[in-house]
């Protein structure tokens, strides 16, 4: 039970953050793109990149509400289904947001 609480604990900013980046504000919070000059921030469109965000960090936010619940209920198969959900996101949006300038203004 005490391990639920800290995924818990995790898991409360994680959306607040979701929520903040799905409504396209919060870039200045990226990785990566906060470091960039503000040239180079130009050539992004800042707004499509933080919906993509967010809707990653709600799927990962699900994936760890799903660990969580399997510490509280002790179904070890919905710590499989959230760990590989969370392994599945995690990539997805390092692939996608990384290949194609998908993010580019003009493209």
């Amino acid at each position: 039970m005490n391990e639920s609480i800290v995924y818990f604990v995790i898991l409360v900013p994680m959306v607040v953050f979701a929520i903040v980046l799905s409504r396209g504000k919060g870039g200045s919070l990226l990785a990566g793109y906060n470091t960039m000059s503000d040239s180079k921030k130009e050539t992004y469109d800042e707004v499509a990149l933080c919906k993509f965000m967010g809707k990653m960090m709600y799927g990962i936010s699900f994936s760890l509400l799903l660990i969580a619940f399997s510490e509280i209920s002790g179904y070890s198969f919905l710590f499989i289904v959230g760990f590989v959900l969370l392994l599945f996101f995690i990539i997805f949006a390092g692939v996608y947001a990384n290949t194609k300038d998908r993010f580019k203004k003009g493209m």
